[in-house]
């Protein structure tokens, strides 16, 4: 089912450019291009989602560099350490403006207070620091992509009264992780309540890492004696946890429905399998683009241009102010729209989706390789 994103700003589409390197420190960038303002943007990892290196990072290289800035990107290994200093070095490079993906939101306030200090804008992409001090936030709406989760689960479990769930959510101090679980809820909890849906057990994943949610899963599943019906897995690498614990008990190839979020190319590849329910896809090419357009903007002293991108509002209610937002919307991907959605705005490579043992199945899905 597509869902038409109503929330999405629209966007230049970017010129198909390599990207080059963005790894680049101030010095050098100036040297290359003295006459372009820089931003900092610093990513979580590679590892508790493929998004990051897969979408997130060559989109935003082009997508700043297209709006006429010098990308200065970084990866913090979803390492705190890492995260402040990269954040230290970038300050002390002056960059123009400073994107940030916090890996927590004490972590995102330290490094905010530090960029404030020095007088260099910040943007939060994807992820907020409550009690924090970002002038701006981009991200999607992210109490509908909980929804998107409810609504997919719901849809695959079918008419099974008392069915029991297990949930697998985000890092307790990841805002968005919150805001999945409230959207999931919004849905789920009558049905929790009245009895139809029983919730096994549920569980935090510290930083959304596969490794800690693979045990956890298998201790929550063992306590409920080895039932299950359904999963609430609140990404695909949570997801890929809980199919390959299943997949040892002998439950997976759609007995048990699990869902996810971010449409990886594994997480895309288990749908199409049968292995996993649904995803949601949030489409990074406009996220990044927003980003872009943004940090531009406040690079090049338009704040009154900016203001008039970030047009929503996002509560802190930890520091008690609203930060200036632009919101995205998404979709929930089954197979039935891989196609229709995710290949046909090119965020998947039908060579990558359906290579190996998944041919036969995109030959029947229509998705054509070449």
């Amino acid at each position: 089912m597509h869902r038409r994103r109503t929330l999405s700003v629209a966007l230049v589409a970017l010129i198909a450019t390599a990207c080059g390197d963005d790894g680049r420190n101030r010095s050098e960038a100036d040297g290359a291009n003295a006459d372009k303002p820089v931003v900092g943007v610093i990513l979580p990892d590679d590892e508790t989602s493929s998004r990051w290196v897969e979408q997130d990072r060559p989109k935003l290289a082009q997508a700043l560099r297209f709006a006429g800035v010098e990308p200065l990107i970084e990866d913090a290994d979803n390492d705190e350490g890492r995260f402040a200093s990269i954040a230290d070095d970038m300050i002390r490079q002056r960059v123009d403006v400073l994107v940030t993906t916090p890996l927590s939101p004490e972590g995102g306030a330290d490094v905010e207070a530090k960029a404030k200090a020095a007088g260099i804008p910040v943007i939060n992409y994807d992820r907020i620091s409550m009690g924090g001090h970002a002038d701006y936030y981009v991200s999607f709406d992210n109490i509908n992509v909980g929804e998107l989760q409810a609504e997919g689960l719901l849809k695959c479990l079918g008419d099974k009264p008392g069915a029991h769930i297990i949930e697998l959510q985000g890092a307790p101090n990841d805002n968005n992780a919150t805001l999945f679980a409230d959207g999931q809820h919004r849905k789920l909890r009558p049905l929790y309540d009245n009895g139809t849906l029983k919730l096994a057990q549920s569980h935090a994943v510290d930083k959304w890492d596969v490794a800690e949610a693979k045990v956890a899963f298998t201790r929550m599943l063992d306590a409920n004696d080895g039932r299950v019906d359904g999963v609430v897995a609140a990404n695909d690498g949570l997801a890929g946890a809980a199919i390959e614990v299943l997949k040892e008990r002998g439950l997976a190839a759609g007995r048990v429905p699990v869902t996810g979020q971010d449409a990886t190319l594994d997480g895309l590849r288990a749908i199409l399998r049968g292995d996993q329910c649904m995803t949601v896809y949030k489409p990074i090419r406009d996220e990044a683009e927003a980003a872009a357009r943004l940090a531009a903007a406040v690079a090049k002293g338009d704040l009154s241009g900016a203001d008039d991108l970030a047009t929503g509002n996002t509560r802190d209610l930890v520091s008690g102010r609203d930060v200036k937002s632009v919101l995205l919307g998404a979709d929930l991907i089954t197979a039935e729209n891989v196609r229709q959605v995710v290949v046909a705005e090119n965020a998947i490579k039908p060579a990558d989706l359906c290579a190996g043992d998944l041919v036969e199945v995109c030959a029947d899905l229509e998705i054509l390789i070449g």
